[in-house]
């Protein structure tokens, strides 16, 4: 009998052991996760923020280059062209847009072609509404 007591004594002893080991490791895992946790968020902080600094480093570069193309009078010029619809003293512009209130290239062409010459603005301006609304 004092076998048995013996043998069930070391195999409690084995569990103890066991369960001690176990709540050891639960216990630093606990400690230990917090510290994990922040090292991964600032990781991931640092990755969007260099990220970050590189779309805005390339917009920067971006913003000299169109700088340096708005200090060309030519660039200027063409830019007033095609965005204010400038001209040249002694020059014409006609611009006409289509059914649907869109500036076409091409519609400009003919209707710039259909309207007479040697009538007062105001007169090639009414004919060329009405031919806009023909269209």
């Amino acid at each position: 009998m004092s076998r048995r007591r013996g043998l069930n004594f070391n195999k409690r002893r084995g569990q103890s052991r066991v369960l001690t080991l176990a709540t050891i490791l639960f216990l630093m895992a606990l400690t230990i996760a917090p510290p994990i946790k922040n090292y991964f968020t600032q990781r991931a902080q640092i990755s969007a923020l260099k990220s970050q600094v590189e779309s805005n480093n390339a917009a920067l570069e971006q913003a000299r280059k169109d700088l340096l193309m708005w200090r060309d009078p030519e660039f200027i010029k063409s830019q007033a062209r095609e965005r204010l619809h400038f001209i040249l003293p002694g020059e014409r512009q006609y611009i006409v847009t289509d059914s649907e209130g869109q500036y076409t290239q091409e519609s400009g062409t003919t209707v710039a072609n259909k309207i007479p010459d040697g009538q007062p603005w105001y007169a090639r301006m009414i004919a060329s509404i009405t031919e806009t609304q023909n269209q």
